[in-house]
């Protein structure tokens, strides 16, 4: 291997979650290759990886050219677990209401006239770059027209995971669950060649969803390989409406009909009681905690600490902007750990590791995506970040795990990398994104008026 094939970055720190726990390592060196895997990390608490020396001969080792960012923290990509990313533009267009009430009233009539293929390209152009420049680096994205979607995250050098939509209403998209399935398919075939895409299906809700149409998806899904991404109890309506209308709740319908299994990941559980974690334990489901959402729309708090304690995985997501109305992994981070002591009334409840850990590894895991990203090992991706310790309000620092949760913001990142690809460095998108993002800025004003046009209906 030559050495202009190889990269390298140096911080003061490398933090990373493992199977067992976290790693943080000193004055830590990762080197990767062209393939963007991870050759070899090196720190003054480790020695040098072995295999660094398998593809490096001492004279080629001294040729390679160290980014060394001296005062920084490495540590993995955010994975944002949970999204609508092309909702973006639809950003403040419908605060301050109860779940119902924002879909039924302004989201999805707002959807009727709006969302087409050039809303969604825009929209996930926009919502990107705002992650990426974040330190998110890889996002499940749940909305309409997943092939725009998934090119505008491909252009942006972001890694994603498209859960294909699939409802029994007729949208702008679809006619109906048969089509929205035929499509899903379809995307899933013509992207599938993609290497920063993976594919899920995505029926939206069980209150939107019949038996019909979740026991084909779980054929499908099962056919395919594909994870199956919903929402699920995120308001107590929706258990009371399950209970009313099917004789169970919701957890319980989505066991019988066999959608539960390790490759379920329900978004939000906000009303989950004992029986419903249970049976997500027994079937090593996945939940994705979304507070920001959760607090706006008055749904509640997730119940994160009897998840985990369960042995559930649990990751974090923002849900889309137009709900929460931001995508700040970093600010979900902090919420998540926060809201779990109070929710516990124990401050050791949910830890900064655990929230650290849930945001990278437990987004991996919950994507199985985790062979792949979320943690900084060999022969995984370098999709990572680096978190500056230079601002005043970032010392000192005695612990970095709790520095990136209790402390960083997503303003300290200074550099991102997806696939060993820099999107972000000094706090700017990589020149082709940065483009990108701009001809979306200028298409933005349009849909920004024509919102602004039914809010006012």
């Amino acid at each position: 291997m030559e050495a202009s094939e190889i990269q390298a970055v140096r911080a003061d720190w490398l933090v990373t979650p493992t199977e067992h726990g976290t790693a943080v390592l000193r004055n830590a060196t990762i080197y990767w290759g062209k393939s963007g895997k991870i050759i070899a990390i090196e720190s003054v608490d480790s020695d040098r990886s072995p295999s660094i020396n398998a593809v490096l001969s001492e004279e080629a080792n001294r040729d390679i050219a160290v980014l060394d960012l001296g005062a920084a923290i490495l540590c993995p990509g955010l994975v944002n677990a949970h999204c609508h990313a092309a909702m973006t533009l639809m950003r403040g267009a419908a605060d301050d209401l109860p779940l119902m009430d924002w879909l039924q009233k302004r989201i999805w009539p707002m959807e009727g006239e709006l969302v087409d293929p050039t809303f969604v390209r825009v929209g996930t152009t926009l919502a990107a770059a705002e992650m990426l420049l974040g330190g998110t680096t890889t996002c499940a994205d749940m909305y309409f027209y997943p092939e725009d979607a998934a090119r505008a995250f491909v252009s942006m050098g972001m890694r994603a995971q498209l859960a294909m939509p699939v409802i029994e209403f007729p949208t702008r998209y679809a006619s109906d669950a048969d089509r929205y399935l035929a499509l899903a398919l379809e995307a899933r075939d013509a992207l599938k060649g993609e290497a920063l895409l993976s594919f899920a299906l995505g029926p939206h809700a069980p209150y939107t969803v019949s038996d019909a149409t979740f026991q084909r998806v779980v054929a499908y899904a099962a056919e395919l390989g594909l994870p199956i991404h919903t929402h699920l109890q995120e308001t107590a309506t929706e258990v009371d409406e399950s209970l009313a209308k099917h004789g169970e709740r919701p957890t319980k319908r989505m066991e019988r009909l066999g959608v539960l299994s390790p490759d379920f990941v329900g978004a939000h559980g906000v009303h989950l009681n004992a029986e419903d974690i249970a049976r997500l334990a027994k079937n090593a489901g996945n939940i994705v905690h979304c507070p920001s959402s959760n607090l706006k729309l008055a749904s509640g708090i997730a119940p994160i600490t009897a998840l985990t304690k369960a042995g559930v995985n649990v990751a974090i997501g923002t849900d889309g902007a137009a709900s929460n109305n931001r995508l700040d992994m970093f600010e979900e981070m902090r919420l998540a750990a926060l809201l779990a002591k109070v929710q516990a009334n124990d401050a050791s409840a949910f830890p900064a590791e655990a929230a650290f850990r849930a945001a990278t590894l437990g987004g991996a895991k919950a994507l199985n995506l985790s062979k792949m990203i979320g943690s900084l090992e060999i022969g995984k991706q370098a999709d990572m970040i680096a978190v500056s310790c230079d601002a005043i309000g970032m010392n000192p620092m005695f612990d970095p795990v709790s520095h990136l949760v209790y402390v960083a913001s997503r303003a300290d990142v200074i550099h991102t990398w997806v696939a060993g690809n820099a999107c972000v460095i000094d706090r700017a998108l990589a020149r082709n994104a940065h483009q990108r993002l701009t001809d979306a800025r200028l298409q933005m004003a349009e849909f920004s008026d024509r919102v602004s046009t039914l809010r006012r209906a």
